[in-house]
């Protein structure tokens, strides 16, 4: 399977609404950043262990290690979990920046360094979700 069919594969295998609400997502991001290379996460190691939720990835950021080591991975990243949606906002250097930005504007979520969790899309305000994505992009888009 190539990478957007185990997209495809990933979201359809949802419950809805969050089928829906993922799917809604997906195009979403792809509007936002519609030449980004995507990616697809299973969620397992080497090994072939379950370490974390699939997720599906847009766009490319370079982490840097305190090693000095690089890796590529993905700006904006999204996946389901056991009570509704993770969209995960990467590289974003000031931690409390979403939270105090968008956190109380965003609606029914949670909203940590990096991630922005809620139930359902329609607890959550979709214009600022779309803002918070624009966010990341900007800031963490390589020059």
């Amino acid at each position: 399977m190539n990478i957007q069919e185990q997209i495809e594969a990933y979201i359809t295998s949802q419950p809805e609404p969050k089928r829906s609400d993922m799917q809604a997502l997906h195009h979403l991001i792809l509007h936002v950043i519609p030449a980004c290379k995507v990616w697809f996460l299973d969620g397992k190691n080497s090994e072939n262990k379950t370490v974390s939720n699939p997720a599906v990835g847009y766009g490319i950021h370079t982490i840097h290690y305190a090693d000095g080591k690089t890796r590529e991975f993905y700006q904006i990243g999204i996946s389901a979990n056991s009570t509704g949606i993770s969209v995960y906002i990467l590289g974003i250097d000031d931690k409390k920046h979403l939270a105090q930005t968008y956190g109380e504007k965003l609606g029914k979520a949670s909203v940590s360094g990096y991630c922005i969790k809620f139930k359902t899309l329609n607890d959550i305000h979709m214009d600022i979700l779309e803002a918070a994505i624009r966010y990341g992009v900007e800031v963490t888009s390589e020059k």
